[in-house]
């Protein structure tokens, strides 16, 4: 099994069983069982329309927003089913952030960005939003280069700064699990390292599940990797194989795996 360095006791494990998705009559993903550690970076890799994405929305109910949508098996978050009738998603989904493709700063001060979150959550006295800040903006790696002027906007910022920001705002509920989906794909090769430096540090602290297309990224900073398939356009996604990204690398289970990390698909 995947450990991180840091689990000891740490929450944000999921365990997945028989997991599928449907759109209306179309199911997209079919039958996904695995274990994702906590305190580890665990990436999700495979070809465009692949179910990567859609499979990482389940982790946080994103996937209720579309509607048409229907999540099937069973999702436990710290022996938690996750579906059940009694967990409130917004509840679940400040245990359990996001952060995007694309930057997606708020259209308000990088101060007011990172403290939207615990103001929701009921926090007013400043010295404590102050504080909640400026820790995520120091865990996100942002901290030094905006600490002198938290009232500039954030869409002043250049992309990898919104993208940290992003992070932080995402940080700053103090998750127990960061789901980002292919966070670093529209940046430059200076804030692309950034964010992969950013990670490593953060999951010291929390559970990290990574979309990513890019396979040199994906064995630099997992702990553990996850390869899905779609056979063809008629059939369901599916998880070929899991496990530890310095084995699958290396020696992979599955043909098809292989097939893929090494280039001649995909």
């Amino acid at each position: 099994m995947v450990t991180g360095p840091a689990n000891n006791g740490a929450k944000g494990s999921f365990d997945l069983k028989e997991v599928s998705v449907t759109y209306g009559s179309e199911t997209a993903v079919a039958g996904v069982s695995m274990h994702i550690p906590p305190c580890a970076v665990t990436a999700l890799i495979g070809p465009s329309g692949c179910g990567k994405s859609t499979l990482l929305r389940c982790l946080n109910r994103m996937n209720d927003e579309l509607g048409n949508a229907t999540v099937g098996g069973t999702i436990l978050l710290d022996g938690v089913d996750i579906y059940g009738k009694e967990l409130d998603p917004v509840e679940l989904r400040t245990k359990v952030g996001q952060v995007f493709q694309k930057p997606n700063p708020f259209p308000m001060s990088i101060y007011d960005n990172v403290a939207y979150g615990p103001r929701t959550q009921g926090i007013r006295r400043r010295a404590e939003l102050d504080e909640v800040v400026e820790r995520s903006l120091k865990r996100s790696a942002l901290w030094g280069e905006v600490k002198k002027d938290l009232k500039k906007h954030a869409f002043e910022l250049s992309g990898g700064q919104q993208q940290r920001l992003c992070i932080a705002r995402a940080l700053a509920t103090q998750p127990e699990v960061v789901l980002m989906d292919e966070p670093a794909s529209s940046l430059d090769p200076i804030s692309t390292q950034q964010i992969e430096d950013t990670i490593a540090e953060l999951k010291e602290h929390v559970t990290i599940v990574i979309v990513t297309h890019n396979m040199q990224q994906a064995a630099r900073i997992s702990d553990q990797t996850a390869f899905m398939l779609r056979e063809s356009m008629e059939a369901p996604a599916e998880l070929i194989e899991v496990g530890e990204t310095r084995v699958m690398f290396t020696n992979p289970r599955d043909k098809r795996t292989e097939a893929y990390i090494t280039g001649r698909f995909g």
